[in-house]
């Protein structure tokens, strides 16, 4: 999958991301730009969630979503 594919990916599923985390701000939305290392990091530090926690979630969503990443 190229960088742009990702990316548009990204712009589609960012509304699912913020209905699923409402904590997420648009600025942390940016940071994590489609990338799944930055998500489980935002997630721990914005729900104040272990990272196997965080990996739970993330990983929940990707199936319910059908989301993958780059």
């Amino acid at each position: 999958m190229n960088e742009n594919t990702v990316k548009g990916n990204w712009l589609q599923f960012k509304g699912k991301v913020k209905e699923q985390w409402g904590k997420l701000t648009d600025d942390d939305l940016d940071v994590i730009a489609g990338k799944r290392e930055q998500m489980v990091g935002k997630l721990q530090e914005r729900l104040g969630i272990a990272q196997d926690e965080a990996e739970k979630q993330v990983k929940d969503w990707e199936t319910r979503e059908n989301y993958r990443w780059d």
